[in-house]
């Protein structure tokens, strides 16, 4: 079977990003092998070349210089021999510890779970594969497994070069049991079991897809902590497929969480559409940036769109901030996002009154970034309605009394997708800053995403309106409200050039 060449998307699809990456057609989910080389990006994904379900997987694979413009090039990892290409990392080995490249020509290696498909012999294992030539492409190591622990459900590698023990470590899923296990290795190819991590957190449903990094917090050199991420599906704060975090030590064989970070469960995003993150390894500068497949799968395989089926968010930059409740995570979009902004409106000194509703003729779009500092005054409730028609709108807001931020899709557009697209309001608990909130708002053809408080809450939805529901309304309840500056830039399609202008 050979994929179907025979269609040419020109990205202008009904629903189809304009400032996200989705492939050309077919299925894509979880993003895999983030990583930075030789000034390219290098995001490989989940992908079935062969139609818009799931199903034989593989690495789909694309390039860009700012992770914002993207190259397609061909499957990376290829389905065979009755074993798909499940989720995993890539390291660049610089040193050639593996001695599958050469000094001045060290390889970049892929970490990924084969997936058997033969039902009579359900397992999963660890598995590498190399390439010189920048990830064009890949050589299946002959001694493959590297990891076989005789394990049905044993999955999605992460690995990291841990500096301190100048060794690798992977930090792999055992979903079942809601656990993850850390490994180490001098060579990427021999490796020894070190410790679990588990239960812990949110437990109601399979743990997949974990991350570990460090990070400063805020910002200060020589005071970091260290970042487990691990995904959910189901039993997240939305429902149906989601993300948490840990923060703690490691010590290159044990990740120990915070004491005093035990008390409750951090989610990465409050949003339904955010899940299987992984960060970039490699970057510059010590950046540490993600992105997640924006979906959920509630109803991944249901959404109203074609040729293709899948949507990455925006890639995120990551902090640690201090909280009195301890370093706490933030995204936000990365900077590169301002080469697409069209041009920019700003207002100042809005003042909404209780039940007052505001459109202004420069703020409507279908893909926008807008910015707003609020002060709530004595209102009960501030949002705006976003994508919004005659019948249609988001409503992104913040509720005094409940101190949330919350995302209303009910009447996004096509809402009959599956019983759960629409069920719920999403909500997230967000404190005001001295009666202050900041929002920054991401809007593209089919998604929402709201960074809160500089990125220190996130909710994140999927929605389909029609093209013609491009309107923006500024509202307040039970009081005024006061908006101090309102910046709106309408953002350029990255794949039509003749959006550009």
């Amino acid at each position: 079977m050979e994929p179907d060449q025979s269609r040419s998307p020109a990205y202008s699809e009904p629903h189809r990003p304009q400032f996200h990456f989705t492939p050309p057609e077919n299925w894509m989910n979880d993003p895999n092998g983030l990583v930075y080389h030789e000034g390219e990006y290098h995001l490989f994904y989940q992908y079935n070349p062969y139609g818009e379900q799931w199903g034989h997987m593989s690495w789909g694979h694309a390039v860009s210089d700012d992770m914002l413009h993207w190259e397609h090039l061909p499957v990376a990892l290829e389905e065979e021999n009755g074993i798909m290409i499940f989720s995993g990392s890539a390291v660049v080995d610089r040193q050639n510890t593996s001695g599958l490249g050469t000094a001045d020509n060290p390889p970049m290696v892929a970490v990924y779970t084969g997936h058997y498909t033969d039902e009579d012999n359900p397992r999963q294992d660890q598995r590498i594969a190399y390439s010189l030539d920048n990830g064009r492409s890949w050589t299946k190591y002959t001694a493959n497994p590297v990891i076989d622990e005789a394990m049905e459900n044993f999955r999605d590698p992460k690995v990291i070069w841990h500096t301190e023990t100048e060794r690798w470590i992977m930090v792999v899923a055992l979903p079942t049991r809601h656990k993850v296990r850390f490994y180490s290795s001098p060579n990427l190819l021999d490796w020894k079991l070190e410790s679990e991590f588990g239960p812990a957190g949110a437990t109601g449903g399979v743990w997949e897809c974990p991350d570990l990094f460090e990070l400063p917090v805020d910002g200060r050199e020589g005071e970091s902590r260290w970042v487990l991420q691990v995904d959910l599906n189901p039993g997240s704060v939305a429902g149906g497929s989601g993300g948490q975090y840990f923060v703690g030590s490691f010590d290159g064989k044990t990740f120990s969480r915070d004491e005093h970070a035990r008390e409750r469960t951090n989610w990465v995003d409050y949003g339904k559409d955010f899940y299987a993150v992984q960060s970039f390894s490699n970057m510059p500068d010590n950046r540490r940036v993600w992105l997640a497949w924006m979906n959920n799968w509630q109803y991944a395989g249901v959404i109203p769109v074609k040729p293709w089926r899948g949507a990455m968010t925006v890639p995120r930059e990551l902090g640690l901030a201090m909280t009195e409740q301890g370093p706490r995570l933030y995204q936000q979009p990365v900077p590169e996002l301002q080469q697409i902004y069209k041009e920019r409106h700003q207002m100042e000194d809005i003042q909404l009154t209780a039940g007052e509703d505001v459109r202004h003729d420069q703020l409507r779009g279908t893909a926008f970034r807008m910015k707003m500092t609020v002060r709530m005054e004595d209102a009960k409730q501030f949002g705006v309605r976003v994508r919004k028609g005659e019948s249609e709108e988001t409503v992104i807001g913040y509720d005094v009394a409940q101190e949330q931020l919350f995302v209303d899709r009910k009447k996004s557009g096509e809402v009959k997708v599956h019983e759960s697209f629409a069920d719920t309001v999403q909500a997230a608990p967000l404190e005001t800053d001295n009666q202050y909130i900041t929002l920054d708002i991401l809007v593209d053809h089919s998604s929402v995403e709201v960074f809160a408080n500089e990125g220190r809450r996130l909710i994140t939805n999927r929605i389909f309106p029609r093209a013609a529901s491009d309107r923006i309304e500024l509202f307040s309840r039970g009081g005024t409200v006061h908006i101090d500056t309102l910046t709106f830039w309408p953002l350029k399609s990255v794949w039509n050039t003749a959006q550009q202008q």
